[in-house]
């Protein structure tokens, strides 16, 4: 165990367990494979997991690619990261500039500001500019904390999630589908 949390009392230990589980099983089905990819006979194709490998950008653009990443990211406790980098995305497509200000300050409690629920991992200075940005919201307020999260998840939590039991289950499960799928 790391030094950090070997200080932590037992009890935030037991705790943090505990909720790994219950997202476990909230997660995965009895057989392993992710609930949220696999849904009634709708599923990610053998050919569209193998797109996931392509590119983070791929990825992101599948329904089934964004479920199952998501769901991994649950699994680490990261989920704020893709929640962060989607609601960006929409407040970028916010057509009512009216409605901006409050857009933006849902997203800066939520994911940035201090004792923000859903906090995002990003240096000083960029937490220090996007507060700034806050003062006359735009729609580029976030692009840099967008970014900064962006390049996070494409660097580090991707390679990840392609090298997870999560993802090959997913492709196997595919695989097992094209087979049978051939036969028929």
């Amino acid at each position: 165990m790391c030094k950090g949390l070997a200080s932590l009392p037992t009890c935030c230990l037991e705790r943090a367990k505990e909720l790994k589980a219950r997202l476990g099983s909230i997660l995965q089905k009895p057989d392993g494979s992710l609930f949220c990819c696999k849904v009634g006979k709708n599923r990610a194709t053998l050919e569209e997991c193998l797109r996931w490998k392509e590119s983070f950008e791929q990825l992101l653009t599948s329904k089934y690619g964004l479920c199952a990443f998501t769901a991994f990211l649950l699994s680490e406790f990261s989920e704020e990261n893709v929640a962060f980098y989607f609601a960006c995305e929409d407040y970028r497509s916010t057509k009512s500039l009216a409605k901006l200000p409050a857009k933006a300050q849902k997203i800066y409690k939520e994911f940035i500001g201090s004792e923000a629920p859903r906090e995002i991992n990003i240096d000083h200075e960029t937490r220090d500019a996007t507060k700034a940005n806050m003062l006359c919201p735009s729609l580029s307020c976030f692009d840099q904390a967008q970014h900064k999260i962006y390049m996070l998840m494409a660097k580090d939590c991707y390679p990840r999630f392609l090298r997870s039991p999560a993802y090959g289950d997913l492709v196997s499960q595919a695989t097992k589908q094209h087979r049978l799928g051939k036969k028929v």
